[in-house]
C-alpha cells in the first residue's frame, strides 16, 4: 500500500541523510582518519524498526483507564500498549509528527505493527464537561461536512508553513451514528494528503460519552481498511466503560460542569471554550496518514538511534 503521507517521510528521510554524514564524520574522528561507516541499508532500517517493535509492552485483559474514570476491557484478538509506548509506536515507527498525549493503544493482535496491513486505536480523555446530546435527532450532518472542508482548506496554510503535506476532506467515509441507550457515537471521514496518488487516509472516529468528559478512540487506518475496522466497531465499543460515578447517568446538575459544545460539535473536532473555535478539526487525524513503508516508518528510530551514538 502506497502512502499519501510522503512529504513527511521525505522530511524524515532528510533527518536520516543529513544525520548520517555527521555520525560517519563523529565516528571517523575517534576510530580512524581512514575509517569510512557504511550507509544504512533496507536490512539496516528493518532491523531498527524490529528493535523498536520488540521493546513495546503489550497488555491483555482489563486495563484502568484515565486514573480510575473508565476501564477498558479487551476480548480476545486485540491488545494494548501504555501512553508511552504509544507514542514510540506513533511517532517514532509511523513517524508522526510529536506532541500527541494518549492513554494508551488499542491494536489487532494477530498484525505486526510494521506490517502494511497494521491499525490501531488511538485514546485520549478530553475532560470539557457533561456533553448534552439533545441534538441528535436534528444535526445536518451534510452541512457540517461542507463546513469542515472549507475549515480543512484553511488549516492548510499552516500545515505548509510547518512543512507537512496539505489535507482534503473528501467526505463521509461512514456517516455519524450515535445509540442513545449507550452514549455512544462514530463515524468515519475520508481524507487525503499531499497531490499523490495512492489510498486515502480513514480517519475513523469513536466517542463514549462520560460524566465530565469524552472518552475518545481514533483509527489510524487507510481507506482499505474501512472495512474491517467497522467489522470491529461492535467489539470496539463493548471495550470501553465508564466506571461508577464516571457514567453519563451519574451526571449531577448542581454541581457537574457541562461542556460548551453538542454533538454537532463534537463531530465537527469540538469547540474549544475560550476562543470559541473548533479545537483539533483537523489534529483529529492523528496529524495525518501513518507511514507504512518499511524503509520509511523506521527512520525517526534510525535518526534517534544515530543520534544516541554520536552524543555518547
Amino acid at each position: 500500500m502506497k502512502s499519501t503521507f510522503t512529504s513527511l517521510a521525505c522530511l524524515f528521510a532528510g533527518l536520516a541523510l543529513g544525520a548520517w554524514p555527521n555520525f560517519a564524520h563523529s565516528q571517523a574522528q575517534t576510530e580512524s582518519p581512514e575509517t569510512e561507516t557504511p550507509e544504512p541499508t533496507q536490512a539496516d532500517f528493518e532491523a531498527a524498526a524490529q528493535r523498536l517493535l520488540d521493546s513495546l509492552k503489550f497488555q491483555e485483559g482489563t486495563i484502568d483507564l484515565a486514573k480510575g474514570v473508565a476501564t477498558l476491557n479487551l476480548p480476545a484478538g486485540f491488545k494494548y500498549l501504555n501512553p508511552e509506548d504509544s507514542r514510540t509506536v506513533l511517532e517514532d515507527l509511523w513517524g508522526n509528527p510529536p506532541g500527541n498525549d494518549p492513554l494508551g493503544m488499542i491494536v489487532p493482535s494477530k498484525v505486526s505493527l510494521i506490517d502494511p496491513a497494521s491499525w490501531a486505536i488511538l485514546i485520549t480523555f478530553d475532560e470539557d464537561g457533561y456533553v448534552k446530546d439533545h441534538d441528535a435527532a436534528t444535526i445536518d450532518y451534510d452541512k457540517m461536512l461542507r463546513e469542515m472542508q472549507e475549515s480543512t482548506r484553511e488549516t492548510n496554510k499552516e500545515r505548509a508553513k510547518q512543512g507537512y503535506p496539505t489535507a482534503e476532506l473528501i467526505g463521509w467515509a461512514a456517516p455519524p451514528t450515535y445509540d442513545s441507550s449507550e452514549h455512544k457515537l462514530h463515524w468515519a471521514k475520508e481524507l487525503k494528503f499531499g497531490e499523490e496518488e495512492g489510498s486515502n487516509t480513514l480517519n475513523y472516529n469513536i466517542r463514549a460519552l462520560g460524566r465530565r468528559g469524552v472518552l475518545v478512540l481514533n483509527a489510524i487506518a487507510s481507506m482499505d481498511q474501512l472495512g474491517e475496522i467497522q467489522a470491529a466497531t461492535p467489539q470496539i465499543l463493548s471495550m470501553v466503560s465508564y466506571n461508577a460515578g464516571h457514567r453519563y447517568e451519574d451526571f449531577d446538575g448542581k454541581t457537574d460542569r457541562v461542556a460548551t459544545y453538542g454533538l454537532a460539535a463534537l463531530v465537527a473536532g469540538g469547540v474549544a471554550a475560550k476562543a470559541g473555535l473548533f479545537k483539533g478539526l483537523i489534529a483529529a487525524i492523528i496529524a495525518g496518514k501513518k507511514v507504512i513503508l518499511v524503509a520509511l516508518v523506521a527512520i525517526g528510530a534510525w535518526v534517534k538511534r544515530l543520534l544516541g551514538k554520536n552524543q555518547g
